[in-house]
């Protein structure tokens, strides 16, 4: 029997904040006790905060490893593990990885390099070479030509554990402004600007030609392999009811309030974007993830694009919303993706849950990851 023992720790547990400790069995938490003990060998926490390991459902970050630079392929496993460090290394002990299904470009990354990586995932984690457990979180790009084979392709290769329906398409959802379409494609240089209005023609007609065979070919396909459904960038409320029509259970980027509303009405996990939070907007100039907060309608806060902002946003997000303390804010990266995501074993500082734990220091404010457990191995 395998025995640790956390004290002196602020125990952040899913309704209050303890001073306490806590004690892990094989894995598995058994007891949270209030105060210090003096058994030993203990792990002293020194007052920081522990936290339960964090839990991300929908993070892009997999790809820029493996895909660093244009035209650039990086050996997947490497790839993979250098991803995996990036993720321990910001407290996240369970990860969705997101890949690709759809290319709107020839140098997109294909099918051929999802299967890649999610054979690369499963051989990594099978050496135990990964800090984190993965999962696959597949995103199917609706209006393009592909999508549909490249979505069955990628679920031959390996299990898939989240499916999400995208489709940003100028005009429509995430870019619903065209404007903020053209902004974001030429300020990252991927398209000139006298280009712009033919492209945004072209991908229209994209969409027009094979949104709707490509939902229905990847509605099958979770339905076939019983996998759970999310939404992207609804925008009105009959996008929630088409999403919930659809099977969907968790809504994410919700672009309005409206949307938000619905979607958490209807029962629906809505997610929003960590970086969002840190920087105070959207991107794409739609709602602000802390005024979907502050209306009480967000479960559950993704990194994204950048792993290591999920601790910023939640500390960021009990302090200035109004009635959202630290336990519930930290039920956003934690318990409620756990559960939106199916996994009732972690998620929370209780007993019989794993002990996935992050001990988290406050500095000037900001939080720092100082060490990381996995099922009570410390793996950062």
């Amino acid at each position: 029997m395998s025995q640790s023992i956390f004290t002196n720790a602020r125990v952040v547990l899913p309704d209050e904040v303890v001073e306490g400790t806590v004690i892990v069995r094989n894995g598995r938490i058994v007891e949270i006790l209030e105060g210090r003990v003096a058994a030993r060998p203990a792990e002293d926490m020194e007052g920081d905060f522990l936290v339960p390991g964090l839990v991300e459902l929908h993070t892009d970050h997999l790809e820029n490893h493996y895909h660093p630079r244009p035209g650039v392929a990086w050996p997947a496993v490497p790839a993979v593990m250098a991803h995996d460090a990036q993720i321990a290394a910001a407290g996240i002990t369970t990860v969705f990885d997101a890949l690709r299904a759809g290319t709107f470009e020839p140098g997109d990354l294909s099918a051929q390099h999802a299967r890649t990586l999610s054979s690369a995932i499963a051989e990594a984690q099978n050496m135990g070479q990964l800090r984190a457990q993965h999962f696959i979180h597949l995103r199917c790009e609706l209006p393009c030509a592909d999508t549909a084979e490249s979505a069955e392709l990628t679920a031959a290769a390996g299990p898939l554990h989240l499916i999400s329906i995208m489709d940003h398409t100028p005009g429509a959802r995430q870019f619903v402004s065209i404007e903020k379409f053209r902004e974001y494609y030429t300020g990252k240089k991927l398209v000139l600007p006298e280009l712009m209005d033919a492209y945004i023609a072209s991908r229209q007609a994209m969409q027009a030609q094979h949104a709707a065979s490509n939902k229905r070919a990847i509605l099958d396909l979770a339905r076939r392999l019983d996998v759970r459904l999310a939404s992207h960038d609804d925008a009105t409320e009959a996008h929630v009811e088409e999403a919930i029509a659809d099977g969907v259970t968790i809504a994410e980027f919700p672009t309005t309030g409206e949307a938000a509303r619905a979607a958490h009405r209807n029962g629906l996990a809505v997610l929003m974007g960590a970086p969002n939070v840190v920087r105070g907007k959207s991107h794409s100039g739609n709602i602000s993830a802390a005024d979907v907060a502050a209306s009480g309608h967000l479960d559950v806060l993704s990194s994204d694009y950048v792993p290591s902002s999920l601790l910023p946003a939640v500390f960021r997000l009990a302090q200035s919303v109004p009635g959202l303390s630290l336990p519930r804010a930290m039920r956003m990266i934690t318990l409620n993706p756990a559960h939106a995501a199916g996994l009732d074993d972690r998620g929370a500082i209780e007993p019989h849950r794993r002990a996935d734990l992050v001990q988290v220091r406050l500095a000037d404010g900001t939080p720092v990851v100082r060490r990381v457990w996995r099922e009570g191995v410390r793996v950062m």
